[in-house]
């Protein structure tokens, strides 16, 4: 063993140099040791250095992503050791700030230069300057939209044509790709044909990734009763999907607004930003499910009118709906009162469409307001005059039983006149007291 300050041993030991050589080399050194060389240049001894592990990661997309410390910079390169006689090269562009020699830090591994022994490395979401040559499936480059057609964008990537399908520019639909025209994207290399000079890129696929990176942290974040602002990026017949930056939630048709609606499309529309509160957070769901709500955030447009709203007035509406029991009538923003089928007219209404349609205006006359159900009734026909009716016929002209109606009860009682078949009767049966079948 070598103690401190002895002199060290010449370097041709074991690598075949000549005596005349090894002797310039020593006099250039002139008796520094290599720790002392190593002390004045700041580089860590071996010694004070930890072992780099070997363990190899991937990377969402597959690429393989290793450790590495950094060894020096280099100008527009950054000299990292990979391992026992492993070496990569990393450019100083995909560092923020300079980086601290010695320092360990993960590097993707894009390829291997035979020329010059060394590892290519990139940092894990970095884009990497294209090269034509040096191109390779995974890849994630920055492409520019030069065209497009009706089944996607044409690209171009280190001055060679690339296509990327409609389906691959985002992850979801884009009604209108032309607004990418000109611009640069960081895509992801899914096929590689350089013999045909054929090349698809997928602009979805980084999106997705930065989305899963993204996501775990956004549910740490949520809790209950939180507001978010999202936007909405999808409409179904049960409700609206809102991205809240990394993962989406679904606001049901129930609680898009106070007032009821058929389809989402009635009071938004994809693009909308919005905001929300969170009502239910299942982190156990693949993927979790979030349950939002927008009209919680909303005045409630009815509680606000019913203070203003009494029995016995008469308000001019809009019919909204028509059901089999009656119509639904808007009295105010969001407010809608119902008209039972029996308050649409005086006279007998078989269904609601026969007298209404939906859009006509109507007078209203308020029957009762209910704050705590939260529902008001209304009335077509109380503002109408009811029409006469035809006086009833009495009992007498239809051959009723004492010769008159229900409305002759104080009229005297005329006797029958004596007709031919009377006084027959009153001959056979002799007119006596006995006589029955009211006969006089």
């Amino acid at each position: 063993m070598r103690h401190e300050g002895a002199p060290s041993p010449p370097l041709s030991k074991g690598m075949g140099i000549s005596d005349a050589l090894n002797a310039e080399i020593e006099s250039a050194l002139g008796g520094l040791s290599v720790e002392d060389i190593l002390g004045a240049t700041g580089t860590p001894r071996p010694s004070e250095r930890a072992p780099l592990g070997n363990s190899i990661k991937r990377t969402a997309s597959g690429r393989q992503l290793r450790t590495g410390r950094i060894m020096e910079v280099r100008g527009k390169d950054v000299l990292v050791e990979m391992g026992p006689k492993s070496q990569g090269l990393c450019p100083t562009s995909h560092f923020e700030t300079a980086p601290e020699v010695g320092t360990d830090l993960e590097f993707v591994v894009e390829r291997f230069d035979p020329f010059e022994s060394m590892l290519i490395l990139a940092r894990d979401g970095m884009v990497t300057k294209a090269q034509w040559g040096d191109l390779k499936v995974g890849q994630i480059v920055e492409a520019r939209c030069v065209g497009m057609n009706a089944g996607g964008l044409d690209m171009e990537v280190a001055h060679h044509h690339a296509f990327m399908p409609a389906a691959q520019v985002d992850i979801r639909h884009v009604e209108d790709i032309s607004q990418f025209l000109g611009q640069k994207l960081t895509c992801e290399i899914v096929e590689l044909r350089r013999n045909r000079e054929r090349m698809l890129l997928s602009r979805r696929r980084v999106l997705e990734r930065e989305r899963v990176e993204k996501r775990d942290a956004i549910l740490k974040e949520l809790e209950l009763g939180q507001q978010k602002s999202v936007t909405i990026v999808s409409l179904q017949t049960f409700g609206a999907f809102a991205d809240l930056g990394g993962v989406d939630g679904l606001i049901p048709i129930s609680e898009l607004a106070h007032q009821m609606i058929k389809h989402p499309s009635e009071v938004i529309a994809v693009g909308d930003t919005v905001e929300v509160k969170i009502i239910r957070v299942d982190r156990e769901a693949m993927p979790p499910r979030i349950t939002l709500s927008r009209k919680r955030i909303m005045a409630d447009p009815v509680t606000t009118a019913i203070k203003e709203i009494e029995p016995g007035k008469e308000i001019q509406g809009v019919v909204r709906r028509l059901a089999e029991f009656g119509a639904f009538v808007e009295i105010a923003p969001g407010v809608e009162g119902l008209v039972h089928v029996s308050e649409i007219s005086h006279d007998r209404v078989q269904s609601p469409s026969m007298a209404l349609r939906i859009g006509e205006a109507v007078q209203v006359k308020v029957l009762a307001v209910d704050p705590d159900r939260r529902k008001i009734s209304l009335s077509i026909k109380a503002l109408k005059d009811a029409p006469p009716r035809p006086a009833a016929p009495g009992r007498g002209e239809r051959g009723g039983r004492g010769g008159r109606g229900r409305g002759d009860r104080d009229e005297p009682i005329q006797a029958r006149e004596a007709d031919p078949d009377m006084r027959k009767l009153l001959a056979r049966f002799g007119g006596g007291p006995g006589l029955k079948g009211g006969l006089s």
